[in-house]
């Protein structure tokens, strides 16, 4: 049986494209529009994997991650940044905050699972 997934990502059209490529790689994929919801989600779910969107409305991903990190999640959780946030230092930051890895935007299609996994499988 395959991770279930939480994918907390604002923009519309990057949510459909993970979940699309998630759901026919057969994960459970569990979808969150801002902060709040996926941090509530995932406290109520506790997804194998949460996949972070860094721009959000409402707080950005390094203080959900930190928020994850210091409030009950499984240590087992693997929190992956998936984010256009890309300056220099911004995967260090996102390690720090707690995340296990970093993918860049824009996600190439053909590859986005499989470095997932990597990462998720490290």
């Amino acid at each position: 049986m395959k991770p279930t997934i939480l994918i907390i990502e604002d923009n519309e059209q990057n949510m459909y494209m993970l979940s699309y490529l998630l759901t026919n790689s057969n994960y459970d994929v569990l979808k969150a529009y801002n902060g709040v919801d996926g941090l509530n989600l995932a406290h109520e779910k506790h997804p194998e994997i949460i996949l972070i969107d860094i721009q959000l409305p409402d707080m950005d991903g390094y203080e959900i991650c930190n928020n994850l990190r210091h409030n009950g999640l499984p240590k087992t959780t693997v929190i992956i940044a998936v984010t256009s946030y890309a300056m220099g230092g911004d995967k260090e930051k996102a390690i720090e905050a707690g995340a296990n890895g970093y993918i860049e935007k824009p996600i190439n299609p053909d590859t986005f699972v499989k470095q997932m996994e990597a990462i998720f499988k490290a």
